[in-house]
């Protein structure tokens, strides 16, 4: 192994997202790009604030409730909870969700943590609700909350 002037090794040079952790550059198992991943969350993010405001007409949350000013923060705290629960249901399931699968994005482990998959899941998606871990990442477009979880976003 060679150095370079930085200290590190030849292999941990950048040469493009995922290489260091022995993705493809490209295609299928590569890492995707922000938008990419920004659109999958906002769609898992419309289905659960669909599925609040629909808890919410049908009565199972908010009863009594009428004022915009109380029954907005309702939805978007029960919304919250939804995503949260979805996710780490579907996550753990089959290592995607609804929005994440509509653009074509899944969670791979890393092999960082031998933890269970739903334990790394549940970890991975309480961070990302935190929303600070999710916006601080790496080279490889991993933010905190996949470092945490030993986890990687990849391209399906």
């Amino acid at each position: 192994m060679s150095e370079d002037r930085s200290g590190g090794t030849a292999e941990d040079e950048f040469r493009y997202r995922g290489n260091r952790l022995g993705l493809p550059e490209s295609g299928a198992g590569s890492v995707p790009g922000v938008g990419r991943r920004l659109a999958g969350l906002a769609l898992d993010w419309a289905l659960a604030m669909l599925l609040a405001w629909a808890a919410y007409r049908a009565g199972l949350i908010g009863s009594g409730l009428s004022g915009q000013a109380e029954v907005a923060p309702l939805i978007s705290n029960t919304a919250l909870v939804v995503y949260a629960a979805v996710s780490i249901v579907l996550l753990t399931l089959f290592g995607t969700s609804v929005g994440r699968r509509a653009v074509g994005v899944g969670i791979t482990a890393t092999g960082e943590r031998s933890w269970p998959w739903f334990v790394s899941m549940t970890v991975r998606t309480l961070l990302l609700c935190l929303v600070v871990p999710a916006v601080v990442y790496d080279r490889d477009t991993r933010g905190l909350h996949d470092r945490a979880a030993g986890t990687v976003a990849t391209r399906l």
